[in-house]
């Protein structure tokens, strides 16, 4: 009976809103990683992958058989860790950049008249109207020792030969930096956006320049659209295969590579899905840290 009431209290129209989400997680993002890590705790045999192997039935128990190998490989091999270093450096610098930059433009663009905004918003948009890809090879065009840059910078007696652009470091940086700006642009725009102007206007009535009211007031006010815009970067530009690819040459060590490298040109899978599951379990740290922080500053604005 108790079942039976508890059943008769439940809202089933907001649980049936609460539960797709919730089945599309668990479809498109849980289900996936689960086969991915099966494939990785797996060993190629051939051309197959030996799903029975994992998990077995006899005797009426369950064995579960979890093989280490791969992953014991990835933390002893030194290319792999070196590549892991270098994605992780790399994604930092990209996100470190896109902050220094997109912070300005977005605090201009918080601060623009009204009637602006739209037309400043559709600048930052406006490159996504053509193929990611295209604008990869553009930069690839510029950047190249006959390049538009190298070119003008000759034509302007500013340099004699041709600078080494492509495939370093620099033309790799500079394509991330490009390619992710936008998405560090646009949570920072909604938070300024938001921010009541008259709390600068009081500091400054208390006495503050403009450089201590942005310190004091501004900045810490958008902490939470500095660190959301920082995800949005880092997250996807740790595992980029093809920016490094076109831009960063043969020689640059980024994990979406090896990783590419390791399912088609070895057909090793299971190497392969181990390094996807361990830049996963990596992408996850800064998303708890960015949730613990979130929580604490709910908890203490409540208190």
């Amino acid at each position: 009976m108790k079942f039976l009431t508890r059943l008769k209290n439940i809202d089933w129209g907001r649980s049936a809103v609460l539960g797709v989400p919730y089945l599309w997680l668990i479809l498109f993002l849980l289900l996936p990683f689960l086969i991915i890590f099966k494939i990785s705790m797996s060993e190629m045999q051939v051309s197959r992958i030996p799903f029975k192997d994992i998990i077995t039935y006899s005797d009426g128990a369950l064995n579960l058989r979890l093989k280490l190998g791969n992953y014991l490989f990835l933390a002893q091999d030194p290319l792999y860790i070196l590549t892991f270093i270098s994605s992780l450096k790399f994604a930092f610098l990209t996100t470190l950049f896109c902050l220094l930059i997109g912070y300005p433009f977005a605090l201009s663009m918080a601060r623009a008249k009204p009637e602006y905004r739209a037309t400043l918003m559709m600048l930052v948009i406006l490159p996504f109207w053509t193929s990611f890809l295209l604008r990869i090879y553009a930069w690839k065009a510029i950047l190249t020792s006959n390049g538009i840059l190298n070119n003008a910078l000759i034509a302007m007696g500013v340099i004699d030969e041709p600078l080494a652009l492509i495939n370093t470091p620099f033309s790799l940086t500079l394509g991330m930096v490009y390619a992710y700006l936008p998405f560090m642009i646009f949570p920072l725009y909604n938070n300024l956006v938001k921010q009541d102007p008259r709390l600068i206007e009081a500091a400054m009535d208390l006495g503050a320049t403009p450089w201590t009211a942005f310190w004091k007031v501004t900045f810490p006010l958008s902490m939470s659209g500095a660190l959301a815009g920082s995800l949005l970067v880092f997250i996807p530009a740790v595992g980029e295969f093809v920016i490094p690819e076109l831009l960063g040459g043969p020689d640059s060590l980024m994990i979406g590579r090896v990783l590419w490298d390791e399912m088609f040109s070895n057909n090793d899978w299971p190497m392969a899905a181990s390094v996807a599951v361990v830049l996963i379990l990596i992408v996850i740290v800064p998303l708890v840290i960015l949730n613990h922080q979130q929580e604490e500053r709910g908890a203490s604005g409540l208190a």
